[in-house]
């Protein structure tokens, strides 16, 4: 069985919205379908497209051939995944810096009456004779 990645057209007269199968070549277009794995919106600007990337992989290792159309979507989807993950990652120190020292946060009038109580006796001292 031949198996390919492709678009199945939905919405509405001149209003284009597509979703990205696995389905078998010899299926129709819009009819039945292994998996979904994603939308296309060619009407949206910018990131029209929601793919699941490490289905699409799946699928491929296993020999599914996409169209056209989806690779550029593959393609443009990788290249935005990879250029968010440095922005969301945190930059670690390098083992030649040393780390910041993070100072603990100062007691509040509540903790210091709390430790005043604490360090306190129950009974008063003694008055010097």
């Amino acid at each position: 069985m031949a198996v390919s990645i492709r678009l199945r057209r939905e919405g509405a007269k001149n209003r284009p919205y597509y979703k990205v199968v696995v389905a078998d070549s010899r299926s129709p277009r819009d009819g039945k379908f292994i998996e979904l794995i994603g939308t296309y919106d060619p009407k949206k600007p910018d990131h029209n497209s929601t793919l699941k990337l490490d289905r699409i992989d799946h699928w491929i290792s296993q020999g599914a051939q996409p169209s056209d159309t989806v690779r550029s979507l593959i393609k443009k989807n990788k290249m935005q995944s990879a250029s968010a993950t440095p922005e969301v990652a945190a930059p670690t120190a390098s083992p030649d810096e040393p780390a910041a020292a993070v100072e603990p946060a100062a007691p509040t009038a509540v903790a210091e009456e709390s430790t005043a109580a604490v360090e306190s006796p129950a009974t008063p001292p003694p008055l010097p004779e």
